[in-house]
């Protein structure tokens, strides 16, 4: 059963943050939704833009918040705070810049955290879950992050475009670091339950893989160099991942977490198939990776690991 009452709170009220709060309003997935900010104009200002439309929503109580407020009795607490990536910086460039903010918003979380998940967004996203989720002390699983589903939503899109296919018909996954490691899982591709190759073998298509996965890669970038930020789908993706911690789904998305034993894989937060319900993580899917896609899966891991190392985390 459903609880009559659910509460989201969004630390960050940047360009992301703002359009993660829109869309979940849009999609009434919460009771309420409290914006927290240091720039308190800013959260105010938001809120109260997006509580104008209210008419056309339904009633929620969308408000500018603070730790001390509304954390404690949050369900889902979503991390957007930190300093978007510049045209020309990577995902892990962001790192040492953002690590700071990350820990300073964990460590204000926790002083009024009773229950509930902790979703990050912020970038470099695999990054700063292994951050927050050690320096929480919560259990495995209920801190998590984005991920690589903004990846496999853009993979399905790209993918759509290049069959001429409705996107609700393909069907396929992204996976490892949330960056330029990350894989296309191809033998997880299907369209309407036929296998990729078998589907363009049949209607004569034909598709440059490699190509279309550094389409993938550098789709981030290429936003990022004509507007500025990637905002959109990124709230879209928290938006469907919100409504599934809140309905307890246990749907599977490829979500990063962090991994203590994953085909061997410890230590590190990447992506990989997970079942996201009301406590966050709660299983990762053993996925029947093929020996290639294996191999991509632990030099992604292995990338990772070199990294926290060399950030002494």
């Amino acid at each position: 059963m459903e609880k009559k009452h659910s509460k989201i709170s969004i630390i960050g009220a940047g360009m992301v943050g703002a359009a993660v709060a829109f869309s979940i309003a849009t999609q009434r997935l919460a009771s309420e939704i409290a914006i927290i900010d240091v720039n308190t104009d800013k959260a105010e200002g938001e809120a109260l833009d997006i509580s104008h439309g209210l008419v056309t929503m339904g009633s929620m109580d969308i408000h500018s918040g603070s730790y001390a407020e509304d954390v404690a009795d949050s369900d889902l607490i979503i991390v957007t705070a930190g300093l978007g990536r510049k045209p020309g910086e990577t995902r892990l460039d962001l790192a040492a810049k953002n690590i700071g903010i990350a820990r300073d918003v964990c460590a204000n979380i926790m002083k009024y955290y009773k229950d509930g998940v902790i979703m990050v967004v912020a970038n470099p996203v695999d990054i700063l879950t292994y951050v927050i989720q050690k320096e929480s002390g919560l259990p495995m699983g209920r801190v998590f992050g984005t991920g690589a589903v903004l990846d496999s939503a853009r993979f399905r899109y790209l993918l759509s475009t290049k069959i001429g296919g409705d996107i609700r018909n393909v069907h396929g996954f992204m996976a490892g670091e949330h960056g330029e490691t990350q894989f296309a899982v191809w033998s997880s591709v299907h369209v309407s339950g036929m296998r990729f190759d078998s589907y363009l073998s049949k209607r004569g298509i034909e598709v440059d893989k490699d190509a279309l996965v550094q389409e993938v890669v550098t789709s981030g970038a290429k936003v990022i160099k004509k507007k500025g930020v990637t905002n959109y789908a990124i709230a879209a993706v928290v938006a469907e991942l919100a409504n599934t911690v809140l309905k307890d789904k246990k749907s599977i998305f490829s979500v990063t977490s962090y991994l203590n034993d994953y085909y061997g894989i410890k230590d590190v937060s990447i992506s990989v198939p997970a079942f996201v319900g009301a406590e966050g993580v709660s299983q990762h899917l053993l996925y029947d990776f093929t020996d290639e896609e294996m191999a991509k899966l632990q030099y992604s891991a292995k990338q990772l690991r070199s990294f926290i190392d060399n950030l002494k985390i």
